[in-house]
């Protein structure tokens, strides 16, 4: 829902608008990655074919053209699903009940899904289902995008066996103790030999250059939702750096289409095409 303002407790307020849609950091990537002209490939775990909210998962990534023979139904699970509220700057509050039964959850056989893929992105929340496909995708040496969206160990597999890593400020908080992104990723960096950066929303994004941090603006825009802003930065991303291999450029390319999803209400549903972030760039 949009509402103008969040409600103090025991109070009241009305909402501007109303959708249902999917969401979750693979399905908005896989979205973004889908809308700016890339193929995409979605593997995952999610309830199974009783839980009416995996099976519009499912119909939802499959209306975007996204493949999903990824996907596995897990027997007895269910499907995450959450509540968010987002206000007139665009900023959200999150109500959450956690799926259950997905964490034990592999990939049926992984190799296959990477074969025909030119780069995997991965995230951290499902370690079991990511190391299979982390594995066959070091095996064919194609980059491996990491969303680090929960804090980590230093030593965590999926985090050194990933070629980039781009963080949320509050993953990497957790995993360095450091409130300061600059600070933050000197501290991961000290353990990781990868592309290493975080995203902070209209701070921009600050990334490692061979011990050095450093910055780029994020796009002013009049935000009116912000959820999803970072998957589809991730998305972006991914496919940028399949395209040029130039880690400034894909970050330049995932801000623009990060900071046009911001403009539009309804979480995934306002990733931006190809020829619109193109549009925004040229005129930046």
């Amino acid at each position: 829902m949009r509402v103008e303002a969040f409600p103090a407790a025991g109070t009241k307020v009305q909402a501007s608008d109303f959708v249902i849609t999917i969401g979750g950091q693979a399905g908005n990537a896989a979205v973004a990655v889908a809308r700016l002209g890339a193929r995409a490939f979605y593997a995952g775990a999610l309830g199974d074919f009783s839980d009416a909210a995996a099976s519009q998962v499912i119909d939802a990534l499959m209306r975007e053209g996204i493949d999903c023979s990824g996907a596995v139904r897990v027997a007895g699970a269910m499907t995450s699903v959450s509540l968010i509220m987002i206000d007139r700057t665009g900023e959200k509050i999150i109500a959450t009940r956690s799926g259950g039964g997905l964490r034990e959850a592999v990939p049926v056989d992984a190799a296959p899904l990477v074969a025909r893929c030119d780069a995997v992105l991965l995230d951290n929340r499902y370690p079991n289902f990511m190391m299979p496909i982390l594995a066959a995708a070091t095996a064919r040496g194609i980059p491996r995008v990491l969303d680090l969206d929960k804090e980590t160990a230093f030593d965590d597999l999926l985090l050194n066996g990933s070629t980039h890593v781009i963080s949320s400020l509050e993953a990497l908080r957790g995993s360095t103790g450091s409130d300061d992104p600059a600070e933050g990723l000197r501290k991961l960096g000290a353990h990781y030999s990868g592309f290493l950066a975080v995203t902070n929303g209209p701070d921009g994004a600050y990334w490692l250059d061979s011990g050095t941090v450093r910055h780029m603006d994020a796009f002013h825009v009049d935000a009116i939702d912000t959820l999803g802003a970072g998957d589809t930065f991730h998305g972006a991303f991914t496919v940028r750096l399949v395209e040029t291999g130039d880690v400034i450029e894909s970050i330049r390319f995932a801000s623009a289409a990060a900071a046009i999803k911001c403009t539009r209400f309804g979480g995934l549903m306002g990733a931006a095409t190809r020829v619109e972030v193109e549009a925004f760039l040229k005129s930046c």
